[in-house]
């Protein structure tokens, strides 16, 4: 080493300790200022879109040098609209009740002691994502709401528009009076800097991934820090023989193409058989018509020679392309255990008119969000009135579904007495 230089090993750990030290000051800062803070990076955002756009289109061309698929540029790609619906994520994330000093429960002992559970931060939390830019919004905006030091790890394909995204809140942090190290996004496309963030044990006390299967599964079995895993999307929809039949197609053709790149995109159709034949020659004719590949089974396949025949890693992939799969089933029942077989456990949807086999539906598939007609890209925290979300957790620990505010919280017990002893 060059002496005067800095090593990555060092520079992450100056991070982490600037996290560490902020935490506690963080956790007791009052809800008004918080938000002003949102409400000033939100202004920033509109005030900067010429510069998050240049930054963006410097991402852009690089990725496109790169080789990169349709759907993870479309990943990337930001415009005006997009920066707009940012903004107003900081804006309704501003506007949720603080998440911080709810008492969830209280009760009293016979002896006179108070006890109540109380939500706390969780403390520093290590966001690791991809591609993605308004994550670097959505994950800065969301762990300052919970009253979390934020340290992101955005994709180096996103290095330059997330540095312009973290400038405008730093902004607002400085116009509230918040220390810029509430929110630090690691200064560095080296990916060695995931491997020291895995084992940063003194200073993260959560890491969200947010990415793909590779970067998920390399931080299952690296990390040191306890992680609140956002697993792959391999979502499906499954038409009943009772869906009415426009809305079955409506539903389907949004689920799956509306934005191919996102983790709530359908990526399997499950159909019953008995309706097979009626309807996938026009589910084949609207996703076709979309620039959808269509992979199916020996029955899908036989009703419409335009199929491709599908391999059974289909039935397990998220394509994040404009590519389906469909599987012919005899009824509900097969339905749901072929679901929960090849599912990554993410958002899964049933079209039907009837209510016994939705039920069934809703309660026998094991996924963290489970729908009734309605498209399964409404798997998202700000559709659900959350203002926006890190990811969606898959696990069973801590979180499941979006992670929102509320969710990047614990708690802790507070007691109350008047000198009691406890007796020997």
């Amino acid at each position: 080493m060059i002496a005067g230089t800095v090593t990555l090993q060092e520079q992450m750990q100056a991070i982490g300790n600037r996290a560490k030290a902020v935490a506690l000051e963080l956790a007791g800062t009052p809800d008004s200022l918080k938000n002003k803070a949102l409400s000033n990076a939100a202004s920033a955002l509109r005030q900067n879109v010429e510069i998050i756009l240049a930054a963006n289109h410097q991402d852009v061309d690089a990725a496109k040098q790169k080789g990169l698929s349709g759907a993870m540029i479309d990943r990337l790609v930001l415009n005006a609209k997009r920066i707009e619906a940012m903004a107003e994520g900081l804006e309704a994330i501003a506007a949720l009740p603080d998440p911080v000093g709810r008492e969830l429960a209280a009760w009293d002992r016979p002896n006179g002691l108070h006890i109540s559970r109380v939500s706390v931060p969780l403390g520093v939390i290590g966001i690791i994502y991809e591609s993605r830019p308004n994550v670097t919004a959505d994950a800065g905006a969301l762990c300052l709401k919970s009253g979390n030091t934020a340290i992101l790890r955005g994709g180096s394909e996103s290095f330059h528009s997330s540095q312009a995204i973290v400038a405008c809140l730093h902004y607002g942090l400085d116009e509230a009076g918040i220390s810029k190290d509430a929110i630090q996004l690691v200064p560095t496309q080296d990916r060695d800097a995931v491997g020291i963030m895995l084992k940063m044990v003194d200073f993260i006390d959560v890491i969200i991934p947010r990415g793909g299967k590779g970067l998920t599964q390399r931080i299952i079995e690296e990390s040191r820090v306890p992680t609140l895993q956002h697993l792959d999307g391999n979502c499906h929809t499954y038409i009943h023989h009772d869906a009415d039949e426009t809305m079955a197609l409506n539903v389907l053709v949004n689920a799956k193409m509306r934005r191919t790149g996102v983790c709530g995109a359908t990526e399997s159709l499950v159909i019953d058989k008995v309706v097979a034949a009626q309807l996938i020659p026009k589910i084949v004719s609207a996703l076709t018509e979309k620039g959808c590949e269509l992979r199916g089974d020996e029955v899908s396949c036989a009703i419409d020679s335009s199929i491709k025949p599908a391999t059974e890693q289909d039935w397990d992939t998220e394509y994040l392309d404009s590519i389906l799969s469909i599987k012919c089933v005899d009824d509900y029942r097969q339905a749901v255990d072929f679901i929960n077989q090849h599912s990554s456990h993410h958002t899964e949807a049933v079209i039907t008119e009837n209510q016994q086999v939705a039920d069934y539906f809703l309660n026998g598939v094991d996924s963290a969000i489970v729908m009734q007609n309605a498209s399964t890209q409404f798997a998202d925290g700000g559709e659900f009135g959350m203002g926006a979300e890190i990811g969606i957790a898959t696990g069973r620990l801590h979180a499941r579904g979006p992670v929102g505010v509320e969710q990047l919280t614990t708690f802790k017990y507070v007691v109350k007495g008047k000198g009691q002893i406890r007796p020997v």
